[in-house]
Parts: C-alpha cells; structure tokens; sequence
C-alpha cells in the first residue's frame, strides 16, 4: 500500500460537470491548501487540512471559499476516511471520503461530487509532498 502520511501541498484542482466539461474549481486557479497526514500505523493515523481560495479581493457579496478540519483516518489502499473531530460546524461529526489515486509521485484526492448551481461537479485535487 502506497505511503500517504506526510506534509502535502496542493498544485492544482481540478472540476467537471456531469458531461465531463471543465468548469472553475471550487477554491480558484490561486487556491492554496496544505494537508498533514501522520500514520499510527500504515492504514490509519490523524490528519489535518486547510484550503483556501487565497484571493486578495473578493466582489462584494461573494463569499471567500475556505474548509479546515481534522480527525483520525483509516485507508484501504484506495479510500481514505476521515472521521472530523474539529472543523466549521458543518463539517463536524461527519466522515469525509476521498478516493485515492497516484499521478506518479503526486496524491489525487476526489471528494464526492459537490452541488453547485444545480450541477453536480466532480474534483480532484492534486497534492504534492512537501520535503
């Protein structure tokens, strides 16, 4: 099973509509994020994340895109599980699953498909290690 435990920082997001067209990426060509991922053992440990849309200037009215949380995780090899024990309060007491994929030294997580404007968007986001 691949090693997923370290210090991650995110490249790139990537967003697609049902019909696989691209569409803007939830946090933004800019987005930043940095994920800590510690092992307890090979498949399970505590993790910690934080995105952010990173724009100096939002329009008025346009809310800033941002998530944080942490909590203990378990992976199979293709899923990991995050069970959130901090967070903004809709994240809180939840398990966040993301599929795991490898683009040769790079993590590709994918969320399940978000709702925005009526669309369902699938992501992946791209993380390299950082050290």
């Amino acid at each position: 099973m691949a090693d997923i435990s370290g210090v991650w920082r995110l490249v790139e997001e990537r967003a697609t509509d049902a019909e696989g067209a691209r569409v803007a990426p939830r946090f933004g060509t800019q987005g930043k994020g940095l994920v800590q991922i510690w092992a307890e053992t090979p498949n399970n440990g505590r993790m910690m994340a934080v995105l952010v849309d990173n724009k100096a200037r939002l329009p008025p009215g346009t809310p800033r895109e941002y998530n944080s949380y942490c909590g203990a995780w378990t992976f199979d090899g293709h899923t990991l599980v995050t069970k959130v024990d901090a967070a903004l309060p809709a994240l809180l007491g939840t398990e966040q699953v993301r599929l795991v994929k490898w683009e040769g030294e790079r993590l590709v997580l994918s969320p399940p498909p978000m709702q925005r404007g009526g669309a369902s968007i699938a992501r992946e986001l791209v993380w390299e290690r950082v050290g």
